[in-house]
């Protein structure tokens, strides 16, 4: 049995906003040396044209779960939808640098508010068998819009439009950013959040429509769950009682960005160039970066189910943790740069499969509903915090230390992540959302947690 049409309707339209999210992230690769040219930037205010957007990104996912809770998913990805548009025409008509800012921060907003929200809402349409896959589908979308990008800046870098090649570069999101505004008026309401404001009947047909093989029991453990929380309906997220769930969610944001993969995307043509290849060639370099980017993450999408998450992200990690090495090693001896495309290939597969496929997944999966949107807010602004900083510290650390610098601590951060994974992730395929809430907030009635799921 496939997921039902609506569903995957609804799937791809909040996934939509990955693509956006994915776009907007690192379409300033292709700008930053255009704006570093004609601002005079120095290497801080480089880092700082990157990580604005990032400081919105915070801002936006910690807020994002407090409105989804109270308007719901659907409405709060319509204002993520202004938001990203706004920052499309804006960036490309901005007049100064400043204004430039303020419009990359709008759209840092909507990244941050749709990386909450997107996961969130497909996470509770899908039925868990699908889940994983379905939830996988919003990474899918980021990196789809990450290599579409790379390909978008190259092929404007071939068109010679001088000056204003910088502007086609980031006010070509208006397209997607009308397109995701306008579907989101044709997809339902969260059968949860419908159930939290007793409207069980539009639950059940939501339900229905999404093609879940048993509405009318999925219901009745919606509305076990919701009377089990009913007297914390309100109660904020950062609690001792979810302590676990706030750990994983925390974690796992943090470690994405200690793996180093948005410094590396962000920074891919001065990497490049860093190593010797031209501008164009390093153009060239970034898009196959983004095809693998987005190969893999397919491989990744199929596997979620099968293998598990936890499985992937220790192979992930593993495999990072040398490439990352390797690369260190190529700047540091400044030998073998020819390998470098190759070594960062490889690296991107094994991110792609493992954190890439993983994250957005898991985040949405430890909380519970009452406080799910809020959980997926505190872990996206891990995510981005760590990024932010990363991002804004790059080019400084390359400048003032070496190229090599940077990527020494992301390769010994990547071995961290192995061995916190290994010993305190549970593995979380096959449950459902309200199992999933029962066993991780009340380790004491039986196991620990992390070996009740293990079973």
């Amino acid at each position: 049995m496939k997921p039902s049409p609506p569903l995957m309707k609804a799937t791809l339209t909040g996934a939509l906003g990955g693509l956006l999210f994915g776009f907007d992230t690192v379409v300033i690769a292709g700008a930053i040396d255009a704006l570093v040219g004609l601002y005079h930037l120095s290497p801080q205010n480089k880092g700082l044209t990157v990580a604005i957007g990032l400081v919105g990104t915070v801002i936006g996912a910690l807020g994002a779960g407090v409105v989804g809770q109270k308007l719901g998913g659907r409405e709060t990805l319509r204002i993520t939808a202004v938001l990203y548009l706004a920052s499309a025409i804006g960036c490309g008509f901005a007049w100064n640098w400043p204004a430039f800012m303020v419009f990359r921060f709008v759209g840092g907003l909507g990244i941050g508010a749709s990386s909450v929200l997107g996961p969130v809402y497909i996470a509770e349409l899908s039925p868990a068998k699908w889940r994983g896959r379905l939830v996988a589908t919003f990474q899918f979308m980021v990196v789809f819009g990450i290599m579409a990008a790379y390909f978008s800046n190259y092929a404007i870098r071939l068109m010679n439009l001088g000056a204003v090649q910088w502007r086609w570069q980031v006010g070509i999101a208006t397209a997607p950013a009308l397109v995701f505004l306008i579907l989101l008026f044709g997809i339902p309401r969260s059968p949860r959040w419908l159930a939290a404001r007793n409207r069980f009947e539009e639950a059940m047909d939501v339900l229905t429509l999404m093609g879940d093989p048993d509405p009318r029991a999925e219901l009745a453990d919606i509305r076990s769950a919701l009377a089990e929380e009913h007297t914390t309906a309100h109660e904020p997220v950062l609690k001792w009682k979810y302590r676990h769930p706030l750990f994983l969610a925390i974690s796992i944001g943090a470690f994405n960005q200690l793996a180093g993969i948005n410094a590396i995307l962000y920074y891919l043509n001065n990497i490049f160039a860093a190593a010797g290849f031209s501008q164009i060639s390093s153009y060239q370099q970034a898009s196959y970066i983004g095809a693998v980017l987005f190969v893999f993450t397919i491989v990744g999408m199929a596997l979620i189910d099968k293998a598990g998450r936890k499985s992937l992200l220790l192979i992930g990690a593993a495999g990072c943790a040398a490439c990352l090495a390797g690369v260190a090693w190529i700047f540091h001896t400044e030998s073998h740069q020819r390998d470098l495309l190759w070594i960062l290939i490889t690296y991107i597969a094994f991110f792609s499969i493992s954190q890439g496929a993983v994250i957005w997944v898991y985040i949405g999966e430890v909380f519970p509903t009452h406080v799910r949107s809020k959980g997926q807010g505190i872990g996206s602004a891990s995510h981005w915090t760590m990024n932010a900083i990363i991002a804004l510290e790059f080019p400084v650390v390359a400048n003032s230390m070496s190229t090599a610098a940077p990527f020494v601590f992301f390769a010994m951060m990547t071995v961290v992540q192995f061995f916190v994974v290994l010993l305190v992730y549970p593995e979380t395929k096959g449950h459902t959302l309200e199992d999933l809430q029962r066993r991780l907030l009340r380790p004491e009635r039986s196991a620990p947690a992390a070996d009740v799921l293990r079973q």
